[in-house]
C-alpha cells in the first residue's frame, strides 16, 4: 500500500502528538495520572473520529458542489453538454471540478465551487498540441 505524502505527514504528526501526550501522563505525579491517561484517551478518540469521519465529509460535500455546479453550468451555458471530473490524489483541491464540454474536447476549464453564490472558472487546460490560447468557454471572471 502507498501512502501519499500528505498522509504520512498527518500519520507521523498524530502518532507523535499522542506518545507525547500518554508520555505526559505517565509522567505526571500518580494523584493526577487517572485524569492525564483519560484525557490522553480522550484525545486519541477524537483524532481517530476525525480520521474515520473526515474522507464521507469530504465526499458530501464534493457530490452538493458538483450538483451546485451543474446548476450553474446549466444556466451559464444552456443547450451544451459537459462531463464533469475532478483531480485524483491529496495534493488536488477536492472542490475544484474540471469540465469538458461536448462541443471543446480536450479543453478542461477548472471551476472552484465555494458555494452555490460563489463558483468561479479557474483556469483551464488545453489539449496538447492547441494554438489557441482561449477556449469557447472561457469566462472573464478569473
Amino acid at each position: 500500500m502507498d501512502l501519499h505524502p500528505i498522509t504520512v505527514n498527518e500519520i507521523m504528526f498524530t502518532v507523535t502528538l499522542i506518545s507525547t501526550l500518554f508520555i505526559i501522563a505517565f509522567l505526571i505525579p500518580k494523584t493526577k495520572r487517572k485524569t492525564g491517561l483519560y484525557t490522553a484517551s480522550v484525545i486519541t478518540a477524537l483524532v481517530l473520529l476525525f480520521f474515520i469521519i473526515r474522507p464521507f465529509w469530504i465526499d458530501y460535500h464534493v457530490s452538493v458542489k458538483k450538483d451546485q455546479l451543474t446548476l450553474y453550468l446549466e444556466k451559464q451555458f444552456p443547450n451544451e453538454k459537459w462531463q464533469i471530473t475532478q483531480n485524483i490524489g491529496r495534493q488536488y483541491n477536492p472542490y475544484i471540478f474540471l469540465v469538458e464540454f461536448h462541443n471543446e474536447k480536450g479543453w478542461k476549464y477548472h471551476y472552484f465551487v465555494k458555494n452555490a453564490d460563489h463558483i468561479k472558472q479557474h483556469g483551464l487546460s488545453m489539449p496538447d498540441g492547441s494554438k489557441k490560447i482561449e477556449g469557447k468557454h472561457k469566462r472573464n471572471d478569473w
